[in-house]
């Protein structure tokens, strides 16, 4: 697998996994051995970056994550995140929390979690408006000085936010959305980093999976999916942003690949400091997705990506409107 490096700082491998599926949002948790499992076999092909959070599950997929890598800890790279309130027991979210006392309280409880003595890679889950994020860059300031925390991270944050931290704590990386059907980001935050010298981890980076080919007009989704409620994933929606997969079909079909492995190659080819993070439960798919990062694009391919998507404009809302709210600030 070749490597990365985000923010000039934290060499990873240029394609990661996001472990959230494994416990939380895309339907029933996957048995704990199964996890590990899968989690090792990224590991196996090369995999050294790892993304999780306390809210996904909440709180057992730092635990399944922080488990099946133990053994490796010394070759792996792991992100987690803060900013969320939730309630110990119920495990309900009670909003945005980033007040620096609960950032500091939440990296006690995910290193035990995660079964680790430093948090590679500590991000920012949501900006939070109550808090001046001067205040939060200072408090993850701290946490790396004590040596509990070594990478300030922010997620789905404006420009303007991120100069701000920035200034107060170097940041290594900005995890946000982005894919060939979510771009918005080319617009101000990716030449901001690029200024500053920040990474990008790109999560989604196939769609939520539409972007496989896998999903059709017709798929039902567990009622814990939370794609039910994604208007982009509304039938309608994907019955008519299934143009876009039938255009990067015909793409990967050229070039002997799969669609997937288009979609991550194109996004490597974008910049050499963007790492996506694909998520699967499923070792076939993993495989799929490593491979992608031996893919090559020529600037002939991507202009003909680029000009064949132009053609398409995608339907639906990426969020719902409540979460809509949370992201961009």
């Amino acid at each position: 697998m070749q490597k990365r490096k985000l923010g000039n700082r934290l060499e990873v491998s240029a394609i990661g996994l996001g472990c959230m599926g494994l416990s939380f949002g895309y339907g029933p948790a996957v048995e704990k051995q199964a996890g590990i499992a899968l989690i090792r076999a990224a590991v196996e092909r090369g995999v050294t970056l790892f993304d999780t959070a306390e809210v996904y599950g909440p709180f057992t997929n730092e635990d399944l994550v922080g488990e099946a890598l133990a053994p490796f800890r010394k070759d792996v790279v792991i992100a987690t995140k803060f900013g969320f309130d939730i309630d110990p027991v119920t495990g309900q979210q009670r909003g945005l929390n980033s007040q620096p006392a609960h950032i500091k309280a939440v990296a006690e409880a995910s290193l035990k979690r995660l079964r680790t003595d430093t948090i590679d890679l500590f991000y920012q889950h949501r900006v939070d408006p109550n808090v001046p994020i001067e205040d939060v860059a200072g408090a993850v300031k701290d946490l790396i000085r004590d040596g509990k925390v070594r990478h300030f991270g922010m997620s789905e944050a404006a420009a303007s936010t991120i100069r701000r931290a920035h200034a107060v704590q170097p940041v290594t990386a900005l995890q946000s959305e982005y894919s060939l059907w979510w771009r918005e980001l080319e617009q101000e935050v990716l030449p901001t980093l690029e200024q500053l010298g920040i990474g990008l981890v790109a999560y989604s980076p196939l769609g939520k999976g539409f972007l496989t080919g896998a999903i059709s007009a017709d798929t039902a989704f567990d009622k814990s999916d939370f794609r039910n409620i994604v208007p982009r994933f509304s039938p309608q929606a994907r019955r008519a942003n299934l143009a876009l997969v039938d255009l990067l079909g015909d793409i990967a079909g050229e070039k002997g690949v799969t669609p997937a492995q288009i979609a991550l190659a194109w996004l490597l080819r974008q910049k050499p400091w963007i790492v996506p993070i694909p998520g699967t439960t499923k070792l076939h798919r993993l495989e799929e997705n490593t491979m992608a990062a031996a893919v090559e694009l020529t600037a002939g391919d991507l202009g003909d990506i680029d000009r064949a998507l132009s053609a398409v404009t995608v339907q639906g809302a990426r969020y719902p409107e409540h979460l809509q709210a949370l992201v961009g600030r």
